[in-house]
């Protein structure tokens, strides 16, 4: 196990690789944490696809600059997230179905645009990511945007974690509390913006959800959920890139979100929280339909 190790560190995209995952899951825990815990999963997928035609442009405007990559990204995301918003509020459609569309709008016009545009950059790329190809553009995007990730939740953690336990309270005793909503949002969609270069459209949301709701199952408090979502994620990309090299015709980023799949389905069947308390609970007290305990995600007392 050593010599594998020692020999996939020689070489210069594996060390590449492995640094920029390391940074990446750094970045993504928090995020993915809040997701899970505000139930916005799908929308965080969602928002995954919303930021490909705006990278799309930028690609075809200017290729792999990382610049117009993230300013293209940051457009669209913000522009959908919104619309969707605007729509939500003066139509008929609820906030997840009008997100819902304007997502796949937003996915199908971005593979159009590659497409037409003759790109020699292939799709799958653009699908799955290129960690092994990363760039020295790429890793100073990623560590400026694990920095205002990790700076931004130390800011807003307190007010965050407010407006997801009682999000009525914190409209009651707020005066502006879009800014914590939209924040959280930029950050998203900056977060999305960084794992797009190195999981790809398809894949980038993976590594902030799976670790989260694998965590969910293991821990009660905020705390040990974004600990344990953060070893889960580097286990993950860790793991992941392994098996690329074992297995060189294997993709990068679905080998990481596969493993961190793999994590979650452990986590189901032996987490504290999960199928087996269930039934170990059921054996020991011989009753079928015991409950089990709630726990509240932020450790109070029901």
């Amino acid at each position: 196990m050593l010599e594998l190790f020692t020999e996939m560190w020689s070489f210069a995209f594996m060390r590449r690789a492995f640094v920029a995952t390391t940074v990446l899951s750094v970045s993504v825990t928090p995020v993915g944490a809040f997701l899970v815990l505000r139930r916005l999963s799908l929308a965080g997928e969602a928002m995954a696809h919303a930021i490909t035609p705006g990278v799309v442009i930028g690609f075809v405007m200017a290729g792999l600059s990382v610049t117009w990559l993230l300013v293209g990204g940051l457009i669209a995301g913000i522009g959908v997230a919104s619309l969707a918003a605007l729509l939500a509020a003066r139509t008929i459609l609820r906030g997840d179905a009008s997100l819902a569309s304007l997502y796949l709008v937003a996915l199908a016009a971005s593979i159009f645009i590659l497409s037409a545009a003759g790109s020699v950059v292939p799709l799958e790329s653009f699908l799955f990511g290129s960690i092994l190809g990363i760039d020295d553009p790429s890793l100073m995007l990623l560590g400026g945007v694990a920095t205002v990730t990790l700076v931004s939740f130390a800011v807003m953690l307190r007010p965050l974690i407010v407006s997801t336990c009682d999000p009525v309270f914190f409209e009651s005793q707020t005066r502006r509390p879009w800014v914590i909503e939209q924040g959280f949002m930029l950050l998203l969609v900056l977060n999305l913006l960084a794992a797009f270069k190195t999981l790809g459209t398809l894949m980038a949301v993976g590594l902030m959800i799976l670790p989260a709701t694998a965590a969910r199952y293991w821990a009660s408090t905020v705390t040990g959920q974004l600990a344990l979502g953060f070893v889960f994620a580097l286990l993950s990309c860790w793991i992941g890139l392994t098996l690329s090299y074992l297995l060189p015709e294997t993709p990068s980023g679905p080998s990481i979100v596969l493993v961190a799949g793999g994590l979650f389905l452990i986590s189901v069947l032996f987490g504290p929280l999960g199928f087996g308390a269930r039934l170990r609970s059921r054996s020991r007290a011989g009753v079928e339909d015991e409950p089990v305990p709630y726990t509240h995600p932020f450790g109070k007392s029901p």
